[in-house]
C-alpha cells in the first residue's frame, strides 16, 4: 500500500534545490540535507559557504537604531498606507523581502482585514530571530534576496520596503498576475538630515525603474514632517545608506541642532507579473 505523498512545502534546500519536509522540528530534503528550527521558530536556510561575512546584514547597532526609530512611530503613516495596499488586493502568501524585525509584517497583521499567510526573510539572523519572537503566526527565515528558498511561483504579493532584490528570483517565486509593492525614497526624503552631509543634496527620481517582467498599477507618494528627538535624529540616520559619510562632528551637529523637523517622502509602487 503506498504512503500518500506529503504536501510539498513552500521550502527549498539551499544546498540542492530540493523541496524541504517539516520533519518534527526540522526541514529536511530527499538528499538529507537537514535545518533544524531555532527555538523562537524561524528558519535559517543561508549556509555558511554562502555567506561573504560572519554576520551578514545589519549588525546589533543598527538593528538597534531601527527599532529605536520604527517603534516610536515616525514611519507609521507609510506603514498604514503599506498595509492598506495590501488590504486592497489581498492575498493568500505574502513575503516581506528585506524584513528586518518584522516591522512591516506587524502592521499589516494590525491593519489588514483580511486573512493571508506572512513570511519574512532576511539576511541578518539576529533580525530573523527577533521577528519570529514577535510574530509567531508569521514564518520567518534567514535567506540572501539573491538566492530565496521558496518555491517557484508560491507567492502572489512581494512587498519590499527600501530593501534590495534580485529581479529573477521576484519573477520566480511570484505567481503569475502576482504583485510587487515596493518602497522607495521620494525626492525629498530626509532632505534636512541629508543637508547635514553634503555639500549640494540631490532630489531623488519621482519614479524608479520596475524590474522587467512587471507593470506598474498604481503609484502612491506619502510625505509628511517628523521631529523627532536629538537621539532618534542618529537612530534614524544610521538607517540610511548616507550613515557612513557622517563623521562625529557631523552626527554632533544633527543631534545639536534645534527644533529639527525633516521631511519624510515615500513612493508606493504596486506593480503586477506580466511575463515568466
Amino acid at each position: 500500500m503506498h504512503q500518500p505523498q506529503q504536501p510539498l512545502s513552500c521550502y527549498l534546500c539551499p544546498l540542492c534545490t530540493a523541496s524541504l519536509q517539516l520533519n518534527q522540528k526540522s526541514y529536511v530534503c530527499e538528499n538529507n540535507h537537514r535545518f533544524d528550527l531555532a527555538k523562537e521558530g524561524y528558519l535559517n536556510l543561508l549556509p555558511v559557504q554562502f555567506k561573504h561575512s560572519a554576520e551578514p546584514g545589519d549588525n546589533k547597532q543598527m538593528m538597534q537604531a531601527r527599532r529605536e526609530f520604527l517603534e516610536a512611530g515616525y514611519y507609521e503613516p507609510m506603514a498604514k498606507a503599506v498595509a492598506m495596499m495590501v488590504n486592497a488586493n489581498p492575498p493568500t502568501h505574502l513575503l516581506d523581502l528585506g524584513c528586518g524585525e518584522g516591522y512591516y509584517s506587524r502592521k499589516i497583521e494590525a491593519y489588514c482585514s483580511t486573512t493571508m499567510l506572512l513570511h519574512g526573510v532576511d539576511i541578518a539572523k539576529f533580525a530573523i530571530a527577533a521577528a519570529a519572537k514577535k510574530q509567531a503566526n508569521a514564518r520567518f527565515i534567514v535567506a540572501s534576496a539573491n538566492r530565496l528558498p521558496y518555491a517557484d511561483r508560491y507567492f502572489d504579493f512581494v512587498l519590499r520596503v527600501f530593501a534590495p532584490s534580485n529581479e529573477h528570483e521576484l519573477r520566480r517565486i511570484l505567481k503569475p498576475s502576482g504583485l510587487l509593492l515596493t518602497v522607495t525614497p521620494g525626492p525629498r526624503h530626509l532632505w534636512q538630515l541629508k543637508e547635514f552631509i553634503y555639500a549640494e543634496v540631490k532630489e531623488h527620481a519621482l519614479e524608479n525603474a520596475l524590474p522587467q517582467g512587471f507593470e506598474r498599477m498604481d503609484t502612491q507618494r506619502i510625505s509628511y514632517k517628523i521631529a523627532p528627538n536629538p537621539q532618534q535624529r542618529i537612530d534614524l540616520l544610521q538607517m540610511t545608506p548616507f550613515a557612513w559619510r557622517a563623521n562625529e562632528g557631523v552626527r554632533q551637529a544633527i543631534k545639536d541642532a534645534a527644533e529639527l523637523e525633516i521631511e519624510t517622502d515615500f513612493i508606493l509602487t504596486l506593480a503586477i507579473k506580466t511575463a515568466g
